[in-house]
């Protein structure tokens, strides 16, 4: 590859080092161009699939400030762009993963934090963002309802003892 070439891909990755929320790394070994194609179109819309040369996916994530990649950019790497939910892509790659046991998730980067294959599994395993929202709210909302039931009571107890009083009045006169 040119020197001009290398260039253009490091910027290019470099750019999108920096505008993914999170990079998964795969190891693809073994499997067919179909297979990739079939793996980009489940991660679209949530990631984008890229095969590169390590040491310019090493220059380009070092220029974007990720660190940590080095020890998982060796052999046949593909860099997984988080742009959406990486609950999301990580559940893509699982799922491929369980159809076609040569993709192999070797680890990856999230909040400047490294991940490994284990990391990314669990990752996998966790509900979407929308669900866990949904249960934070239900969860916030029953905390309240109940607060509202505790600092109503005593008001609810105080006009009881007043309607009793108010019927043992009425039935003495």
């Amino acid at each position: 590859m040119a020197r001009p070439e290398k260039s253009a891909v490091i910027a290019e990755l470099e750019a999108a080092f920096k505008a993914s929320n999170a990079v998964l790394l795969t190891e693809y070994r073994g499997l067919s161009v179909e297979q990739l194609k079939t793996l980009r179109r489940s991660l679209a819309g949530t990631a984008k699939y890229s095969v590169a040369k390590n040491t310019l996916a090493r220059i380009a994530a070092k220029n974007a400030g990720v660190e940590g990649l080095d020890e998982n950019l060796t052999g046949p790497t593909a860099l997984v762009f988080v742009e959406g939910e990486a609950v999301d892509a990580a559940k893509a790659l699982r799922d491929f993963a369980k159809e076609n046991d040569k993709l192999v998730v070797k680890g990856g980067t999230m909040d400047g934090a490294i991940l490994t294959a284990e990391d990314v599994k669990k990752l996998a395993e966790l509900e979407s963002r929308d669900v866990l929202l949904a249960k934070a709210a239900g969860a916030i909302k029953a905390s309240i309802a109940k607060a509202a039931y505790l600092f109503n009571a005593p008001a609810l107890k105080a006009v009881r003892t007043i309607d009793a009083l108010r019927e043992k009045q009425e039935k003495a006169a």
